[in-house]
């Protein structure tokens, strides 16, 4: 399924027919092929929509930056489309700054929010420059792999990369189908995204927040604070993961959604 928005065309990937919905958000530099093990898990009881989002994968390039409210923007028209009033958003990391943004502009639309290795923090002024810069090397380049070789080897904590090689060679896989001006168009959006702190308290639906204990690129003490400021959050930290729990492991995480997806309480 093919949407227009703003200026984008988002490809979607929906399988299942039962509800609710649920709404898969990928981090940076993916594509919604990282949520393949976990969507096989939760079809058999949700109705799953996994996008990608704008600039990746199946999806358009339009110009950029692309700001975290223009991608809630395509998410909310994405529901639209299929006639979903309400639904599960769940997002890693760049994904979890797009259901934030969601959550504040359409919080009425959200049932439940998943943060998966994400934070509600915006970038330091030092990580802002640290994205341009790699955006202007990539764009300067042409390349892909300039991304690819800066982000992918942090993303996995260290015994994963030692004892499962393969896990990081198929992120490389996913990422590098991706293209130099929508990753770049990302890089300098997500420097641009404001903080999401002030909305938490205000976000009365349940939340999920997972976490890496080996991530390096959100601390696992970050998201302890991150989760204290909803309130009605809980905290899932996964001790021998890294950024990328939905590779590091996809049946732990699967299992993780759906207690939460059926937790009334």
């Amino acid at each position: 399924m093919r949407v227009n928005n703003d200026g984008a065309r988002i490809d979607v990937q929906i399988d299942g027919d039962a509800e609710p919905a649920i709404v898969l958000l990928a981090g940076f530099p993916l594509t919604r092929d990282i949520w393949i093990q976990n969507a096989r898990t939760l079809v058999a009881s949700h109705r799953v929509i996994a996008p990608d989002l704008r600039g990746t994968g199946a999806s358009s390039v339009p110009p950029g930056p692309y700001l975290m409210e223009a991608m809630a923007g395509d998410v909310a028209a994405v529901l639209d489309a299929l006639g979903i009033e309400r639904a599960t958003i769940v997002g890693h990391s760049l994904g979890g700054y797009v259901a934030l943004a969601f959550a504040r502009m359409y919080a009425e639309r959200v049932e439940r929010l998943a943060l998966v290795c994400s934070r509600t923090a915006a970038d330091t002024p030092e990580r802002a420059r640290w994205r341009n810069e790699l955006a202007d090397r990539a764009e300067a380049t042409g390349s892909v792999g300039e991304i690819v070789d800066a982000v992918i080897p942090t993303l996995f904590a260290p015994q994963t990369a030692r004892l499962h090689p393969e896990l990081e060679r198929s992120a490389r896989e996913i990422a590098g189908r991706n293209g130099v001006r929508g990753l770049a168009a990302l890089l300098r959006g997500m420097a641009l995204r404001d903080p999401a702190d002030d909305i938490a308290p205000d976000l009365d639906m349940p939340v999920l927040v997972v976490a890496g204990a080996e991530d390096r690129v959100v601390a696992p003490a970050e998201s302890a604070a991150m989760a204290a400021l909803f309130p009605n959050a809980r905290l899932e930290m996964f001790e021998a993961t890294g950024h990328m729990p939905m590779l590091e492991e996809p049946e732990r995480l699967g299992r993780v959604l759906l207690e939460f997806l059926a937790d009334d309480g």
